[in-house]
């Protein structure tokens, strides 16, 4: 009868364990669907340390084999799967999906990762200059990333179940509505030494709210003179790897109908009056007509006024310092829906112009009261007792 099997120590192996010839140890077994696999270890310690977490995970139906997988293979996995995602976060997918195949952690071993190495990869981005927005967006790949490898038995639990908020501090720079005194400071500056037709764009977009790409997307058909309304629904778009393109609002809040004030209605019979047809109107995604063109006779997009702005503002700090606010169009939409909200419009019509899904976001990100405002609003309330 044969003796039992033992190492260079004297200690019996049990079965599937062998020594090798450079003296670690390697574990043999076969996985739940019939496949032969073999596990290393340097010490026979930790050798029966992995054997125990396999013997657990294969009476519980995990698959050990397929947790070892990189972290970045198993996104390009998940992401392989995707098909409903828009151009826009399409891009911020795969820029922060590269950062993590370029990084250590992205070489991890999917079944060593654990709640702490998650957060850590977090606070790592966080102190290397990611703010917690850009952080956000690899938590929205990473933790139904990790979700789906619990679905299909690789581990146990998703490391990425937490709230990013719970570990990174609030470092999104807040954006503050323009006076009403530099509101007019802003267009009487942009009216004197703004060189390029702009004026006109930052006029409606600060008295419609209305996001660059849909003030963009607007043609012919989608402005109504007579009733004084502006139609909103779809949106004018480029990306790197697309010139032109139109696709709708995020949701069906977005569809919506505007009305144009005086000021407004002046803007945009200028933008008509002064547009310069050209020869062939180009054709995008089935429109045709659009209002407001470049030099080329081009459609513009948000790229054109968000550098034409950043222009402009060196300008005033060349003239005034940085005393006066930083200004973008986004800047224009948070001040339209102030003045709207200081005006006294109810919330539920405030939600509607600014195309909101949710009247949270309205209320809480796109409006900013000051103890002023808040000193009118008290003493209208109380004169009306």
């Amino acid at each position: 009868m044969a003796g039992k099997r033992k190492d260079r120590n004297g200690r019996v192996l049990k079965t599937g364990e062998n020594q090798r010839k450079n003296g670690t140890y390697d574990y043999r077994y076969t996985d739940s669907y019939g496949k032969v696999r073999c596990i290393y270890a340097k010490t026979l310690e930790d050798l029966r340390k992995k054997e125990a977490t396999i013997q657990r995970d294969l009476a519980d139906g995990i698959d050990y084999a397929a947790g070892e997988i990189s972290v970045a293979d198993l996104v390009d996995r998940y992401m392989s799967l995707k098909r409903d995602i828009g151009h826009n976060t399409k891009r911020a997918y795969g820029t922060v999906i590269n950062r993590i195949k370029e990084s250590e952690f992205g070489q991890m071993k999917v079944r060593n990762v654990k709640l702490s190495d998650a957060k850590r990869f977090y606070i790592d981005l966080h102190d290397t200059g990611s703010k917690r927005n850009t952080i956000s967006i690899y938590h929205s790949v990473l933790r139904p990333t990790f979700e789906m490898a619990v679905d299909d038995d690789m581990i146990r639990k998703n490391p990425f179940k937490f709230k990013v908020a719970d570990i990174i501090p609030d470092d999104a720079v807040k954006r503050t509505a323009l006076t009403k005194q530099q509101q007019e400071n802003y267009l009487r500056f942009i009216q004197e030494n703004g060189q390029d037709n702009y004026y006109d764009d930052i006029v409606i977009l600060m008295g419609t709210g209305l996001r660059v790409s849909e003030l963009y997307g607007l043609t012919k058909k989608d402005v109504d003179f007579k009733k004084r309304l502006i139609f909103i629904d779809h949106q004018l778009c480029r990306t790197a790897e697309k010139p032109y393109f139109v696709k709708s609002p995020k949701t069906s809040s977005g569809v919506r109908c505007i009305p144009m004030s005086d000021v407004v209605y002046m803007a945009l019979k200028r933008v008509v009056a002064n547009r310069q047809s050209p020869t062939v109107e180009l054709l995008v995604d089935g429109y045709s007509g659009f209002l407001f063109l470049d030099k080329a006779g081009m459609p513009k997009v948000a790229m054109h006024l968000e550098n034409y702005m950043r222009g402009m503002q060196k300008k005033m700090e060349r003239i005034y310092g940085k005393s006066f606010p930083r200004v973008t169009p986004h800047v224009l939409r948070h001040t339209f829906c102030t003045n709207m909200q200081r005006a006294g419009i109810d919330v539920k019509s405030l939600q509607y112009l600014m195309g909101h899904s949710n009247v949270s976001v309205t209320l809480d990100v796109y409006t900013h009261v000051d103890f002023h405002a808040v000193q009118e609003a008290f003493g209208r309330a109380v004169s009306n007792l």
